[in-house]
């Protein structure tokens, strides 16, 4: 059975947005202990308010704004699976930021995903406001704790990469910086002509790619993946680099990134509007996962991404930037 229609299946009219077990809420006290927190938003899903989870790293203090970095998970995964596989709350801890994890629509914490509006499943069908959602998240991280405007960025995996894009097509102004690993700005259903594209940004953002060649979901260098059994078809990944340089003016001709581990392919494009960037990471003997140690670690002494952290990359390249206000 085609992996879309088996989504549809079984996420009937009922589908709800509750994870098993229940962290804490945020303390109301200026400087909250460090910890991952259950929070709430006013957003609603089948009359359930809709959740997320909030990192606070040590020795946080009210008067000195901290970034935010969102993070997506990927369709039928967790906020917790991706805080864990990611490793993003551990690296704020070290580098001390703030990170929150939203939780898709699903069925009591099972099957979640997004409305990434041509993918996928019952969050398309119904076209639930995803972007509506996560902008929420960040207006309630704000009101509770001291985000640092200028510096708010957003990453997502797989079905939580397309949602990415389209914020940060959508709303562009919000963010200093996104990461994809995994996605897709496009797709359609087989037999259908048409394409989904994004819209135009109304700001250029700086924005770093990371994709695996070995991909069998969304596939890298290709439109036809094996594991819909050809029932949906994704832009391959080279067009959301194209997308992002067109859309943040860059120079046509990237620099090809000479480095130590012959397994990534790395494209950069940094003569941009506004200061920004295009970062494009085409990673060998690599699939669908998120490639930081929770995975690379697992890999055999001689595998050229043994202990590679994607997670540190994206922070290095979303500490480059600041978004600049009118």
């Amino acid at each position: 059975m085609p992996f879309l229609n088996w989504m549809r299946r079984f996420l009937p009219l009922s589908a709800l947005l509750l994870v098993p077990g229940c962290k804490a809420s945020l303390p109301e006290i200026p400087d909250p202990p460090a910890g991952t927190y259950r929070m709430s938003t006013e957003t609603t899903y089948n009359a359930f308010r809709r959740k997320f989870l909030l990192h606070v790293p040590p020795n946080y203090r009210h008067y000195k704004p901290l970034p935010l970095v969102i993070v997506i998970h990927g369709a039928f995964s967790t906020g917790k699976k991706t805080e864990i596989e990611t490793g993003f709350s551990a690296l704020a801890d070290e580098k001390r930021f703030l990170v929150a994890y939203p939780e898709g629509i699903g069925l009591f914490g099972l099957f979640q995903h997004w409305n990434a509006r041509h993918c996928c499943g019952k969050a398309a069908d119904d076209q639930v406001d995803d972007v509506g959602f996560v902008a929420e998240v960040i207006s309630v991280v704000r009101g509770k704790l001291a985000v640092d405007p200028a510096r708010i960025y957003l990453a997502g995996m797989s079905n939580g990469g397309m949602l990415t894009y389209r914020f940060a097509a959508e709303r562009a102004g919000d963010l200093a910086a996104a990461a994809v690993v995994s996605g897709t700005i496009g797709s359609t259903v087989a037999g259908e002509e048409t394409w989904y594209r994004l819209p135009k940004p109304s700001h250029a953002v700086p924005l770093i790619i990371f994709h695996g060649i070995e991909d069998n979901k969304i596939p890298a260098n290709d439109t036809n993946s094996p594991r819909t059994d050809g029932g949906r078809l994704f832009l391959p990944a080279a067009y959301a680099a194209e997308f992002w340089c067109n859309a943040n003016g860059c120079e046509p001709e990237p620099i090809k990134v000479d480095n130590d581990n012959a397994a990534i392919q790395r494209l950069v494009w940094n003569r941009c509007r506004d200061g920004s960037s295009v970062e494009f990471n085409l990673l060998s003997g690599w699939g669908h996962q998120w490639p930081a140690p929770w995975f690379t670690g697992r890999l055999s002494p001689d595998h050229p991404l043994k202990n590679f952290d994607a997670t540190r990359r994206i922070w290095e390249f979303f500490s480059r930037f600041h978004r600049s206000f009118p």
